[in-house]
C-alpha cells in the first residue's frame, strides 16, 4: 500500500506568514494564514521592512498551530515545503531560514517552491481530479500570465504584462478614487452597484502580452479632469469590464492557440467575481472549462505551497540546503535544486 506524503508548507514572499500541512498534495490538514493587511492599511501599502519583521514574530507561533491543527507532529512530515522566490527578499529569508532549519534538523528532504506555482497548484487541492495540461491565467498583485501548464513541473510562459500587474493597477485605481488598501476587494464590492458609464481603453497586441497602465492612468485622468463628482461605483465596474475584456480575449486565444480546453485561474485577483463570470460566460460560450480556486486559496497560503513542493518532490525534484532566495524568481527556474537519488 503506498504511503502518504505529509508535506509542511511554509510561505512568507509578502505580508502573509502561512504554515500549512497537506497529505499527497491534496488534503488540506491545516492551513493558517497570519496576515499583516490591518498593520499595512495605514501606509497604503505592503513595506518590506515591516513585513519582515512581522514574519520573524510571527513564524514559529504559525509553525506550531498549524502542526497542532493537522494533530500531527514534526517527526510526521515527510517533506519540508518553502517559497523562494519571487518576492520580497527579506519576507522570503525568513520563510526559508525556518524551512531550512526544520529540513536540516529533522533529516528531511527540502523543497524550494515558485510563489506562481504554488498558485497554480492550488487548483489541485482545490478539484481533485484535474490535471495538466491545461493553460493558467495568473492574475496576482504582481503578476499577469498566461502559462501552458503542460506537467506538473513543467511551464511555457505565452503571455505577460509589459508594465502593471492586473492587482497593482487594481490598487492603483482604489487609491485615486479613495479606497484605500487593498483595493482588488473594495472594488469588487463597490463595482456590484455600478453603471458601465466610461469606455475605458483595452490594450491588445499580436501576441499574448498584457498591459494594464493605460487603463489605469484612463482612471486617473478621468477622476482629476472630472468637472463633477464622480460615481465610485460606476468607475469600478467600467474599470473592471475593461480589464476583464483583455483578459478574456488573451485566454480564449491562448486556449486556441494550444489546442487545449481547460483554462485555469490563479493569483490573488482570481477571486474577483466579475472577472470570473466574464470568463465563465465566454469559455462556455465557446464550449471550454474554467477552474478556480476559493477565495481563501486565491490569497497567498501556505497549502498551494505545500501542494506545488508535493509534485516537484514526485518529480524527482529537491533543493539543497544552501538554496538562496530570489526576488524575482522566474517561472520554471530549477536554481538551487538537485535530482533525487
Amino acid at each position: 500500500m503506498r504511503k502518504n506524503i505529509l508535506c509542511l508548507g511554509i510561505e512568507s514572499s509578502c505580508d502573509e506568514t502561512s504554515v500549512a500541512v497537506i497529505k499527497n498534495g491534496r488534503q488540506v490538514l491545516s492551513n493558517v494564514i497570519s496576515s499583516q493587511i490591518e498593520i499595512h492599511k495605514k501606509f497604503g501599502g505592503v513595506v518590506p521592512e515591516i513585513a519582515s519583521r512581522n514574519h520573524i514574530e510571527n513564524i514559529n507561533i504559525v509553525i506550531k498551530q498549524a502542526l497542532d491543527e493537522a494533530n500531527v507532529t514534526l517527526e510526521d512530515i515527510d517533506i519540508i515545503g518553502v517559497t523562494y522566490g519571487p518576492g520580497l527578499v527579506g519576507a522570503l529569508l525568513v520563510g526559508l531560514s525556518a524551512a531550512k532549519g526544520l529540513a536540516y534538523a529533522l533529516n528531511k528532504p527540502l523543497v524550494g517552491v515558485h510563489h506562481i506555482e504554488g498558485h497554480i497548484a492550488a487548483n489541485y487541492i482545490e478539484h481533485k481530479r484535474l490535471k495538466p495540461p491545461f493553460v493558467s491565467l495568473v492574475i496576482s498583485g504582481g503578476h499577469t500570465h498566461l502559462i501552458h501548464v503542460k506537467d506538473y513541473t513543467n511551464f511555457e510562459i505565452l503571455g505577460k504584462t509589459r508594465d502593471d500587474a492586473v492587482g497593482e493597477a487594481f490598487d492603483k485605481v482604489a487609491r485615486v478614487i479613495g479606497l484605500g488598501y487593498p483595493g482588488g476587494p473594495k472594488i469588487d464590492k463597490l463595482a456590484k452597484d455600478g453603471k458601465i458609464t466610461y469606455n475605458f481603453p483595452r490594450s491588445h497586441f499580436d501576441n499574448l502580452d498584457f498591459s494594464f497602465s493605460g487603463v489605469k492612468t484612463a482612471v486617473l485622468n478621468t477622476v482629476n479632469n472630472s468637472k463633477e463628482e464622480i460615481i465610485k461605483e460606476d468607475i469600478c465596474i467600467s474599470f473592471e469590464q475593461a480589464v476583464s475584456d483583455v483578459l478574456v480575449q488573451n485566454s480564449l486565444k491562448a486556449l486556441k492557440q494550444t489546442g487545449l480546453n481547460k483554462l485555469v485561474l490563479a493569483g490573488g485577483v482570481a477571486a474577483n467575481s466579475y472577472i470570473r463570470k466574464e470568463l465563465e460566460n465566454a469559455l462556455s460560450k465557446n464550449g471550454y472549462e474554467l477552474y478556480y480556486p476559493s477565495n481563501i486559496l486565491c490569497t497567498d497560503n501556505a497549502a498551494m505551497i505545500a501542494s506545488a513542493a508535493h509534485y516537484t518532490y514526485k518529480a524527482g525534484f529537491t533543493s539543497d540546503i544552501d538554496i538562496n532566495a530570489i526576488a524575482n524568481l522566474k517561472i520554471g527556474e530549477k536554481d538551487g535544486y538537485i535530482r533525487n537519488k
